[in-house]
């Protein structure tokens, strides 16, 4: 076992919502415990408190110990100081895991999925308002937006996070790392509440089914019953090309998204805000998705301040077939939000095949018509799925069969 100083977390001037925790481990002495706070005066005696608490916790009784603090909250100082330790130290039997205070709905495998925000897995301050933003999902990032050597402490940040930030009714998603560290991440997350994992960088079925064996692994191990289900991001001309058998590699694949700026450099070719290099790639994904039954979900759009560039890009992909977006600012949220949802014209005519659907219903008739025109399942299907569509964002009262 090592013998060094740990050090996790971040300091200075511009520093908010967070802390940075050193510790050096000694022999004897007892715990020597320096804090500063910008909220010392209120604050302070609670965070020494909680610092020798958590020590305790992860037994610890000799050592040195010194804390910035910017506002943190109490699951982000267990975050720090338990990374701090175990970079010190090395390995660790406990865990700094605060009080589980939220409690979570279970998700579905159809649940909509229009918008998703990515937050850097090491980034605390940006994920405690996440939730008022109104995304269909909350993304905690463990792959591109966090450095590699500060994959350790996005664990710890994430898997408090998980316990204890209310991200309101959006879905609960990590993105982990690709291989075997992203199979420890695992470890991490699941037992935690995370509904779904996106696998990064997937270029065969295989990938997905070590991901969903290490899950089920897992859940047997803890008794967790809710399902996690899994988003593999086709990012390569290899993955495109086997896009249908990853998304069929098991029942927990609910959808497919995909990374442009990873497929076009795998391409060699630059990537443009009129997306003529990925069409074929973009056509491929929606084909497979939808083959599979499973939602196609289109990358992000990187330019945040060019919102009209935004809005022609959701409106590309909501018309090739896409059914979600990826944000990467909250300011995209609503934009992607209403361009996915269905116009007015849609709304009215899938108003209609469904009245017609439940006429035939009603009847015991096999065939659903409107006026002259046979109805095909498929589109009574989709014609349902945009009623719920319109529901959920207001466009269509619950009660709309009475009214009609």
């Amino acid at each position: 076992m090592s013998q060094a100083r740990g050090e996790a977390g971040t300091r200075g001037g511009q520093v908010r919502s967070d802390c940075w925790i050193a510790f050096e481990p000694r022999s004897d002495g007892g715990i020597e415990l320096q804090v500063k706070s910008k909220v010392a005066s209120m604050y302070g005696e609670s965070i020494r408190q909680q610092v020798l608490a958590g020590l305790a916790i992860l037994g610890i009784e000799h050592g040195m110990v010194e804390v910035e603090d910017a506002g943190a909250l109490p699951f982000v100082i267990d975050a720090r100081l338990e990374t701090a330790v175990r970079r010190a130290l090395g390995t660790l039997e406990a865990q700094l895991l605060p009080e589980k205070t939220v409690t979570i709905a279970p998700s579905a495998k159809d649940r909509f999925r229009r918008s998703r925000l990515y937050l850097p897995g090491n980034t605390p301050k940006l994920m405690y308002n996440a939730g008022l933003y109104g995304a269909d999902g909350v993304i905690l990032d463990l792959e591109d937006a966090v450095a590699p050597a500060e994959k350790d402490a996005a664990r710890c940040v994430i898997r408090n996070a998980l316990r204890v930030i209310d991200f309101g009714g959006a879905e609960l998603m990590v993105r982990i790392n690709q291989g075997e560290r992203g199979l420890e991440d695992l470890e991490w997350i699941v037992p935690h509440g995370v509904q779904l994992i996106l696998i990064p960088k997937v270029e065969s079925a295989e990938e997905v089914l070590a991901v969903d064996a290490r899950i089920g692994e897992i859940c047997d191990r803890l008794g967790i019953t809710e399902p996690v289900w899994l988003m593999p991001i086709i990012e390569s001309a290899r993955g495109t090309l086997k896009a249908l058998e990853i998304a069929e590699a098991c029942p927990f694949v609910n959808s497919l998204a995909l990374g442009l700026e990873d497929y076009t450099a795998d391409i060699g070719v630059q990537r443009t805000k009129e997306g003529t290099e990925s069409v074929w790639m973009r056509g491929m994904l929606v084909n497979a998705a939808r083959a599979a039954r499973v939602q196609p979900i289109d990358t992000v759009f990187s330019d945040v301040g060019d919102e009209d560039g935004l809005r022609a890009s959701v409106r590309e992909a909501k018309a090739l077939g896409f059914d979600g977006k990826g944000c990467i600012h909250p300011r995209q949220i609503p934009v992607v939000n209403q361009e996915f949802a269905p116009a007015t014209a849609e709304i009215d005519k899938a108003r209609k095949i469904v009245l017609a659907f439940d006429d035939a219903t009603a009847r015991g008739l096999g065939v659903v018509s409107l006026g002259s025109k046979m109805i095909d399942p498929p589109v009574v299907k989709r014609a349902l799925h945009t009623v719920k569509l319109a529901i959920a964002t207001g466009l269509l009262a619950d009660n709309w069969k009475q009214e009609a």
